[in-house]
């Protein structure tokens, strides 16, 4: 594992400059460690939803956790209004900087994410594959 900490300044798309930055890196897997910052528009889909809900004004990033993979990101995010309120869901496209993202990502050399359709569940779901020649186990 290899440890990537990452500033995003205002107006970067929250997931996308987080998907160039892994794959700028030459990576194909990586999660997040820790997430702080604050938007000035979110899209997040929430849990039973099939669409991302739109919101804006000043939010803060209270945490933001997920896998980033090349094909498909899944990132969660809690966020508070500036009246105190919290939202939590997916993150999608369109979450925008405001003032700043503080990132730290756990970038794995030996692994390569991808998202598939399960059959059990009916979503693409993570795909955890090993680099031929390494140790690394998808399961206990």
């Amino acid at each position: 594992m290899k440890a990537f900490p990452i500033r995003l300044n205002p107006g970067d798309d929250l997931r996308r400059a987080l998907e160039a930055a892994v794959a700028r890196q030459g990576f194909d897997a990586a999660f997040v460690l820790s997430g702080i910052g604050s938007l000035s528009e979110a899209h997040l889909r929430l849990a039973g939803a099939e669409l991302p809900q739109a919101r804006t004004g000043d939010m803060e990033i209270l945490s933001l956790s997920g896998t980033i993979a090349p094909n498909a990101s899944h990132l969660h995010a809690a966020l508070a209004t500036s009246r105190g309120e919290v939202i939590g869901g997916h993150v999608a496209h369109g979450c925008i900087v405001r003032t700043t993202a503080e990132v730290l990502l756990a970038l794995l050399p030996a692994w390569h994410f991808t998202r598939e359709r399960d059959p059990l569940t009916g979503f693409d779901e993570l795909v955890v594959r090993a680099d031929e020649g390494s140790s690394g186990s998808t399961g206990p």
